[in-house]
């Protein structure tokens, strides 16, 4: 009786281990969505901010540039702000380019073509650790601080999820190490 007791502990347990650890899937994200990653029209320069900060990123999310005659390079804060194309991180220029987003914070993009960073063409997005929560404030677009879009409502957020699942197994090990 004993062994039976252990053994459906241990399967409650890895199911238990099993639901905690893959509550949201990775997304891929088409940057810029329809239009893609163009130089944006003169009358629609918050294209790409506005993009971002529709969105919600996470470590593990993608993001997909879709260009022709264009490139993407990733750089650093002081490039992007500078526009300046000499000495990016990675560049791109295959007109279909996925970035892995592999780490919490601020990752950073501008077109490799010259003045297309100076009128618009620029992405900066913040993205968010497993379980980082964003706060909203006015400011710089799309970082933890500032600028945020609204997440979902908080009974739908993973979190939330994972501690009910956790609920329910836990009540689940209790009642049958009990009955048996």
């Amino acid at each position: 009786m004993e062994h039976l007791r252990g053994f459906i502990f241990c399967i409650c347990f890895f199911i238990l281990a099993a639901m905690n650890g893959s509550v949201e899937a990775s997304k891929q994200f088409k940057v810029g969505d329809h239009i893609g990653w163009q130089q944006p029209g003169a009358n629609n320069t918050e294209v790409y901010t506005q993009w971002a900060t529709s969105k919600r990123f996470h470590v593990g999310d993608s993001l997909s540039f879709e260009y022709q005659n264009d490139s993407v390079l990733v750089v650093e804060k002081w490039d992007y702000y500078h526009c300046n194309i000499n000495k990016p991180i990675s560049s791109f220029d295959d007109g279909n380019t996925v970035i892995n987003l592999d780490r919490p914070g601020l990752f950073y993009f501008i077109s490799g073509v010259p003045d297309h960073c100076k009128k618009s063409q620029k992405l900066m997005i913040q993205v968010m650790g497993l379980h980082q929560r964003a706060e909203s404030s006015p400011g710089i677009p799309n970082t933890p601080e500032v600028g945020l879009a609204p997440g979902p409502h908080p009974s739908s957020s993973g979190i939330v999820v994972t501690v009910t699942h956790t609920s329910v197994f836990l009540a689940l090990i209790l009642t049958v190490v009990t009955m048996v």
